[in-house]
């Protein structure tokens, strides 16, 4: 980490921690240079991190003071914490919405990816390359399913640098997040049985539910807190539960995060009832804040959580490499793996794994989270500044989306359709539910650009809403 970078962790933290208030005046360069013993040009530097990342701003002639704080979005307690869907139909509808987002011609705010241009695509083409050179005929058979021992060794590091002792054995390379969570899912059920998730839930949690023909229980999750853990613990005593799929980390689409407490409380909760966690948790290495939170996996001591994750969020979304941490499941995952898609693409495999032995995939995150954080600032502002009063956006210390509440009881799903005249795509509140509880709600990708094209469509987005257009 760079001196500048540092310094501006050290302001960030008091700022969090109350020591600087609201509007309060920052010690000019030349003081907090004296203060710190960092050079002019280091202090500036922190200084204008800071104001791009939304934690302080600058007034011409008077200085730096602490900027207005980041709203939480509002929370309405639901008249229902259990919501049962026994049977799911939702596919088509998420079908269309993602076909129309990954059209170079829209706005793509609905997308579910990380702007492209964010990855070291120079980087990892150079990696695919030198691979290509050695790869042998019997690549394709040593990389079946576990997959690449030493993409599997790699992967064991970093779980090994967050304080967990994951075996190469417990890990399985997937096609992507999804078929890890899919192949985790089959695992653990059968057709007909209770599923519980989130609400609202990401999207793909539901599609995975529809095809397995499969029972959903959606629990109440709150914003800022996360899933309403007293509310699982009353699903888990009333349905006959097989599998509770989770995002504990920067949650699709709300952003929270589960307490540490809260974690451990989730896993222990679990295992009393003998049910498994399938843990999604593709975003928490773009978080925003000091270190990166653990996975409920951190307490897993029985074999019960299945982590998934995968390199689609951080690195290279076009690569389809993930991975589930399966502990005693491992087994059966790879003969499902096998009946299903066989394997991983080998070529993919080697030159992830060849790109991870360069040493600059925690290099390429630092400076991904810094950019994310800048945007996801950015857009934030435009948010409360164009969109009319009573809007609501919920925003998280990670990942790349916003979760916004439109106020009047706007549809949002006939805000997309008119949206999409004017070439901007975005997630409207049914794409995350079975039902109709979110339907004034839309996730908004603010992973691209600030820029005019940027501005351009929040405008619009804003004049659409403020014209009942969504009505």
């Amino acid at each position: 980490m760079a001196k500048y970078e540092q310094l501006a962790l050290q302001l960030r933290e008091q700022i969090q921690a109350g020591i600087w208030q609201v509007d309060e005046k920052l010690p000019s360069l030349r003081q907090k240079a004296r203060q710190s013993g960092f050079s002019l040009m280091t202090v500036l530097n922190a200084y204008q991190l800071l104001e791009s990342q939304g934690w302080i701003i600058s007034r011409p002639q008077s200085g730096y003071f602490v900027a207005p704080q980041k709203e939480a979005g509002t929370y309405t307690k639901p008249e229902q914490k259990l919501l049962l869907a026994e049977d799911i139909d939702i596919n088509e509808f998420i079908f269309n919405v993602l076909q129309t987002s990954k059209s170079p011609e829209f706005v793509s705010f609905g997308s579910a990816f990380p702007d492209p241009a964010l990855f070291p695509q120079h980087q990892l083409a150079r990696s695919l390359s030198r691979v290509a050179r050695h790869m042998t005929p019997a690549s394709t058979i040593v990389n079946l399913p576990p997959g690449s021992d030493r993409l599997r060794r790699s992967i064991a590091k970093r779980y090994a640098a967050q304080g967990m002792d994951i075996s190469p054995d417990e890990i399985v390379i997937t096609s992507g997040a999804l078929e890890a969570l899919n192949l985790s899912l089959q695992s653990l059920t059968r057709p007909g049985d209770w599923v519980v998730v989130e609400s609202p839930a990401f999207y793909g949690a539901l599609q995975a539910i529809e095809h397995n023909r499969l029972k959903a229980v959606a629990v109440a999750t709150h914003p800022q807190q996360g899933i309403d853990l007293d509310a699982l613990e009353q699903a888990l005593i009333q349905y006959p539960i097989k599998a509770c799929w989770l995002m504990t980390n920067f949650q699709n689409p709300l952003g929270c995060t589960l307490s540490r407490e809260n974690k451990q409380r989730l896993v222990k909760l679990l295992a009393q009832h003998r049910v498994g966690l399938i843990e999604d948790d593709v975003y928490s290495e773009l978080y925003f804040g000091a270190e990166r939170p653990l996975p409920a996996k951190a307490w897993d001591s029985g074999g019960n959580v299945l982590h998934c994750s995968s390199f689609s969020k951080t690195l290279a979304t076009g690569f389809r490499i993930g991975w589930v941490a399966a502990g005693k499941h491992a087994e059966h995952i790879q003969r499902l793996q096998l009946m299903s898609t066989l394997s991983t693409s080998a070529p993919m495999q080697l030159a992830l794994t060849d790109y991870l032995m360069t040493g600059s995939y925690d290099k390429h995150l630092r400076t991904v989270r810094r950019l994310l954080e800048q945007r996801k600032n950015a857009f934030y502002q435009a948010i409360r500044r164009y969109f009319p009063p009573g809007t609501a956006v919920n925003y998280s210390d990670g990942s790349y989306f916003l979760w916004i509440t439109l106020p009047g009881g706007i549809c949002t799903t006939r805000l997309y359709w008119h949206a999409l005249e004017d070439g901007i795509s975005i997630a409207p509140g049914r794409m995350f539910s079975a039902g109709e509880q979110y339907r004034h709600c839309f996730r908004l990708n603010a992973s691209c650009p600030w820029d005019s094209r940027s501005e351009s469509a929040i405008k619009r987005l804003a004049e659409l809403i403020i014209q009942g257009d969504g009505d």
